[in-house]
């Protein structure tokens, strides 16, 4: 299989990549089958990638996979969708990631896996000149970045951009100037204090928003050097240059298959998934049953209930309506996992709005966020996602906190990030219930998906 790929880095987290790196993704929809990714731990982005696309987006992080499992992941998600072409949108500034001095967490280190062409977003208010030092600079700063393309954004005018291109041409004649979009709040997305809105709260504002930011970019994109690009270097040459043992480091996760039924809930509330952690219980024989906290009555027939992040507290009210499911969850007799925004809805209560109460604490929302980071942490015990003594990695982003807290019992001891308390993460109870902050990942936490299908 030809294995065309293209990556979308930002010379910093505010150059608009993910508008336009989802209206490249709707244009190019139009003619060929587009696989989209993600880099870094994000779920609200991959669903503006999916609503563009009609493929679901998957992440690409070297935090969480070493070389050979981010080309297992690409190569294995971009044959199952059939991709033409695979798009995958850049995390924060090209080089940015969790430390100053290596590649770790980058969109850098993922192009150097990939071998994949990359094409940089640049914010040209006020820049004409300098624009091109920005750039030289970037391309110099690690050679092995195949940095070949530049888009623009927020241009003034024809003017303007005709005096970018003409600096572009003399100080980097080998960057190809793909095009620069205009000044325009149409091409602006809502914030919240996660990031952008998730789109399942308002699908037909976002369907409307990517078929606009589609058309902008067919306007003012060369899209044909777009695809030129995405097929400029083999990706052969990424597996060749791979010096780690090959059956060790292609391995994903671990596999003891088990057939059960895993409801996940899915809706406007709760959201923040990785689509792979959904495949690789699939691959461990689960059947996955979504269902909707917020709109259904019951939860459906299953063995374990899986409760993903999203935003709680937004709909504390109506999730508190909603009486007979919070009975349901409640009453339920098997196993419940609860990560980030579904740890909130398993306690007494969020900003004293009652919830379902199968946790003996509280939680409240703060102004200021309470945990951000990359998470490295050890299973203090076997437990519904992991084995006593392993090692995991995975990522927490909150501004709430859990108060009142009543229960004794953590199945993480958390060496980077914050947890629940004192270091502390994952609420155990009756060895059936487990909630906490961190989120997991089926290939930073290789335990994952195994331990939740047999753990019933």
């Amino acid at each position: 299989m030809d294995f065309k790929r293209i990556i979308l880095a930002g010379t910093s987290s505010m150059v608009g990549k993910t508008t336009i790196s989802t209206g490249i993704m709707k244009a190019l929809s139009k003619k060929y089958t587009i696989q989209p990714y993600k880099i870094g731990p994000d779920y609200i982005d991959p669903t503006y990638h999916t609503t563009a696309t009609k493929n679901q987006s998957r992440n690409l992080d070297s935090f969480f996979m070493d070389d050979g499992q981010i080309m297992e992941l690409f190569k294995r998600n971009s044959k199952n969708s059939n991709a033409d072409i695979s798009v995958i949108e850049g995390v924060r500034g090209l080089y940015e990631g969790i430390s100053p001095y290596n590649d770790i967490g980058t969109t850098a280190s993922i192009s150097k896996s990939l071998n994949a062409s990359t094409i940089l977003i640049v914010d040209g208010r006020s820049l004409t000149r300098s624009a091109a030092a920005i750039i030289k600079g970037f391309k110099s700063f690690d050679t092995d970045v195949n940095i070949d393309g530049v888009i623009f954004n927020k241009i003034r005018g024809e003017k303007h951009y005709k005096k970018l291109k003409e600096a572009i041409n003399y100080y980097v004649p080998d960057i190809e100037v793909i095009g620069a979009l205009p000044r325009d709040e149409k091409l602006e997305v809502s914030q919240r204090h996660l990031g952008l809105v998730p789109t399942p709260e308002n699908r037909e504002k976002l369907n409307n928003d990517v078929e606009l930011w589609g058309k902008v970019v067919e306007e003012h994109l060369d899209l044909d050097k777009i695809v030129e690009l995405s097929n400029r270097y083999e990706l052969e040459e990424a597996e060749a240059n791979n010096t780690i043992n090959t059956t060790e480091h292609t391995k994903l996760y671990e596999l003891n298959k088990n057939k059960c039924t895993v409801g996940v809930a899915y809706d406007e509330v709760f959201n923040f998934y990785y689509w792979d952690n959904f495949k690789a219980l699939e691959d461990n024989g689960a059947k996955i049953k979504f269902f909707s906290p917020l709109n259904d009555e019951y939860i459906p027939d299953c063995d374990v209930l899986y409760l993903g992040g999203g935003y709680p507290e937004i709909y504390a009210n109506e999730l508190n309506k909603n009486k007979s499911m919070m009975e349901s969850i409640k009453n339920f007799d098997g196993k419940i996992y609860g990560e980030c925004g579904g740890l909130m809805y398993l306690t007494n209560s969020i900003n004293g709005i009652k919830m379902t109460g199968v946790l003996d604490c509280d939680s409240i929302m703060t102004d200021r966020v309470q945990g951000l980071s990359y998470v490295k942490a050890t299973f203090m015990s076997d437990c519904m996602v992991g084995k006593k003594g392993a090692e995991f990695k995975a990522h927490e982003f909150h501004y709430s906190k859990l108060i009142n807290i009543k229960e004794k019992s953590f199945a993480y001891d958390i060496n980077r990030g914050t947890g629940i308390i004192n270091n502390k993460d994952g609420i155990i109870k009756d060895n059936r219930i487990l909630g906490g902050y961190a989120h997991q990942h089926c290939v930073a936490n290789p335990y994952f998906a195994c331990s939740l299908v047999n753990n019933i």
